[in-house]
């Protein structure tokens, strides 16, 4: 049985936002989630990517934080990355003027002296990585000790970039009493050791198994050789809307636009040796369509939240069937179908069979030329039912 916003404890400010940008029934991560946030209670949700998690915390804390002094935020929420930061910005900042807080985006790679600014005039919400924070925290520039509500966004992704002894210092800097929402992929290792030694009494919330994950999505596995590879990614993401392209190195990146870019495929790269600036503008235009095509590694993809997008690529294949979630979970954001194709050379087949075993996947390794008419419609074409007909 669908709810409202309403009927959650949302105040009229936000719900009255939400129905201008056509946001009218929650999410499954929401609906669980939003009126133990507002009743200040602490939380762990667990939610992959795409569940709309960025409301599920957003919601109660900007219907509970206060006007900040000068320096002093009362709502904080920490993430992995600049992309990620930019991100939940742009989702909260226009509802944060229905209830006028000022919310802004903190991180490295740009000029400090407009966050300090910011920071002067008292910015309600701060969104930042752990490295920029304490950055200003140790010029004097941002004081935590004021925090109402603290928000641990993607800790999993922290954890696994190695960001963990930032965030507990950071933590250790808010001295009032605060509430703690913590959302996740997963809930182990040093997560759980997070949730432990910080959190009080907190209420879980999990949407989406792994299971369910897998199954939101068509997977093609497709035995390509390596002088033909390039062609077959430009033959599936011809026409296809958007399309997100996984390698595992920079230079791997750069490297395959170079390439695709030959095959007349309009594409832009994203990893962490590009400016601040280049890595904006290319999610923008991937965001808004005029780059159909984005090659991204998978540090720099966390911060990717782009809805809609048609196909996801793994043209080196992922370490491990976490990875393999992660990167595929983008073309099965919010309940819409996609599809996620992982090209294989010979030597790699072990490793493929391996990654389909642990994710209980039964799809043939099917080979495939660049001309293979099929590629034009990788969801239509169904491998499997072909063998058994």
């Amino acid at each position: 049985m669908s709810t409202t916003f309403e009927a959650l404890g949302v105040s009229p400010e936000l719900t009255l936002a939400l129905k201008e940008q056509g946001i009218l029934e929650p999410f499954a991560i929401q609906t669980l989630s939003i009126a133990d946030g507002l009743a200040g209670k602490d939380i762990c949700g667990k939610a992959k990517t795409g569940s709309g998690k960025t409301l599920a915390f957003g919601l109660p804390l900007l219907d509970r934080v206060g006007k900040a002094a000068p320096k002093r935020p009362r709502g904080l929420i920490l993430v992995p990355t600049r992309e990620l930061a930019n991100q939940v910005k742009e989702v909260l900042k226009p509802l944060g003027k229905a209830k006028r807080r000022r919310v802004r985006a903190f991180y490295g790679g740009v000029s400090m002296d407009p966050q300090i600014t910011a920071l002067e005039k008292g910015t309600d919400v701060v969104i930042g990585t752990p490295g920029r924070l304490i950055d200003l925290m140790e010029r004097g520039e941002i004081s935590f000790a004021d925090v109402e509500v603290l928000v641990l966004d993607e800790a999993d992704r922290m954890a696994d970039m190695g960001f963990m002894p930032q965030v507990q210092k950071i933590l250790y800097r808010i001295e009032s009493e605060h509430q703690t929402l913590l959302f996740s992929a997963t809930l182990d290792g040093a997560v759980n050791r997070l949730v432990n030694r910080y959190m009080h009494d907190p209420v879980y919330h999990e949407v989406e198994s792994t299971e369910e994950t897998v199954h939101e999505m068509a997977h093609r596995f497709l035995h390509v050789h390596q002088l033909d590879k390039v062609k077959v990614t430009a033959a599936i993401a011809d026409g296809k809307g958007r399309t997100l392209v996984f390698v595992r190195t920079k230079r791997g990146a750069d490297r395959l636009v170079s390439q695709l870019k030959r095959e007349g495929v309009n594409a832009g790269a994203i990893h962490g040796d590009l400016r601040q600036g280049a890595r904006e503008r290319a999610l923008a235009d991937f965001a808004d369509g005029s780059l159909p095509v984005l090659v991204a590694t998978d540090v720099a993809a966390r911060g990717i939240h782009v809805d809609e997008i048609d196909v996801v690529i793994h043209f080196d294949p992922p370490e491990d069937e976490k990875a393999y979630l992660h990167r595929s979970g983008r073309t099965a954001r919010a309940g819409s179908l996609g599809v996620a194709v992982t090209l294989m050379l010979w030597d790699q087949e072990n490793t493929i069979r391996f990654l389909q075993r642990r994710l209980a996947i039964d799809q043939p390794i099917v080979e495939v030329f660049s001309n293979d008419p099929r590629l034009a419609d990788l969801r239509s074409w169904d491998p499997a039912a072909e063998l058994a007909s």
